[in-house]
């Protein structure tokens, strides 16, 4: 049975925001401008970003919304088409609360299905290719026809400076330098809010192109590797995690437990590694010459791992040249497990694709370095 992407869509809340606005919409940690914003931001390449916020920082939409949004534009030519879907899988790893799950929430707001099956994917970036993998799987074992797949975030409610208050107020009363570590402030300057769907369909497009899924791989490498990001808890010096069940009221504030945490220096060693190494042995697995990819999409957190993925294609004599990458990053910014999908989008709908063109999609997870990878033939 083969199975096919479609139809893509996707939504971005309120406009593009700018660098220098970034500070207006998150607010400042304890009145001053951040010292590590600059660096960050020249590293990352990112010159826009969203987020469902105000200025006033106030929230605009819920990740539900956003998601329930870009699936509502997949039937804009079709709207009684929502009403045959089968299945409905999401991926995020910002969901809007810790039950009812995401894609529930995301379910609730589309009066015009059905009581179709539901399915969460947890995580951070790697949990919109889980829900791909599982529409993909569920039609490939023809158990469904036709199901929608989406990947979104909406960070801005964790990023904002609101939430490192008390941290702060703390850190001062112990005479201590009264800023919040470069682990938790670095993440603030690189994510950006959206949503992004997949409609996957047992029969291709009649009209237009489609893109046929030809395998998906996943690996994980967190039995070898400990934790780099996380949230909603606080790293020991052992490199353990301790949740914040474990912490009071009072300890989750004055330590912004559930604020996004990043392990610099085990990503830098680790993420590009680990994951690009695993591409040789899947290509070489599947029998695939990496001259016949026609277009490269790697998700990435930032420009600076461009050169440093490149480079480690070439060593493995698996290399892509960068006439052959496509990103948005630099406009629409890191959505995290949105990001494959709205990269996609936009290349479905450039109007460069032809028919056999191979896309290869990649996408790293720092969380406890797990990886996806995607082979899409267009048809």
């Amino acid at each position: 049975m083969s199975v096919y992407i479609n139809k893509t869509s996707v939504f971005f809340p309120n406009e593009p925001v700018s660098n220098d606005e970034m500070e207006t919409y998150l607010g400042q940690i304890n009145g001053q401008c951040s010292k590590s914003k600059g660096i960050v931001l020249r590293n990352n390449g990112i010159e826009n970003r969203f987020y469902a916020l105000n200025k006033e920082g106030q929230a605009t939409h819920t990740n539900a919304e956003l998601v329930a949004t870009a699936i509502l534009k997949l039937f804009e030519t079709n709207q009684n088409e929502i009403s045959e879907v089968e299945l409905l899988s999401c991926g995020t790893g910002t969901p809007d609360q810790l039950l009812p799950s995401h894609a529930a929430m995301v379910h609730g707001l589309l009066s015009q299905t059905s009581e179709i099956e539901v399915v969460s994917n947890s995580g951070s970036c790697c949990s919109g290719m889980h829900a791909l993998k599982y529409a993909y799987l569920s039609i490939k074992c023809s158990e469904k026809q036709k199901a929608i797949c989406t990947g979104s975030e909406r960070a801005s409610s964790i990023l904002k400076a609101n939430l490192f208050d008390e941290e702060v107020k703390k850190l001062e009363l112990l005479d201590e330098n009264p800023h919040v570590g470069f682990e938790k402030d670095f993440l603030r300057w690189m994510l950006s809010d959206g949503a992004g769907a997949f409609l996957l369909e047992d029969k291709k497009n009649e009209q237009g192109i489609s893109l046929e899924i030809e395998w998906i791989e996943l690996f994980s490498f967190a039995s070898k590797k400990e934790t780099c990001m996380y949230m909603g808890a606080e790293k020991l010096p052992d490199g353990s995690i301790n949740s914040y069940q474990h912490y009071s009221p009072m300890e989750i504030m004055q330590k912004s437990i559930l604020s996004l945490k990043q392990d610099i220096k085990l990503l830098s060693s680790n993420i590009i590694e680990l994951g690009f190494n695993g591409l040789k042995t899947i290509l070489d697995k599947r029998g695939i010459h990496v001259g016949d990819i026609d277009f490269f999409l790697p998700h990435m957190s930032s420009f600076f791992f461009k050169s440093k993925i490149y480079e480690i294609l070439e060593r493995n004599n698996i290399k892509i040249p960068y006439d052959k990458w496509f990103t948005n990053l630099k406009t629409k910014g890191n959505v995290g497990a949105g990001s494959i999908y709205i990269m996609l989008d936009e290349l479905m709908k450039s109007g460069n694709l032809k028919i056999g063109d191979k896309i290869l999609l990649a996408v790293p997870e720092s969380s406890r370095f797990s990886y996806a990878f995607c082979l899409l033939t267009v048809c």
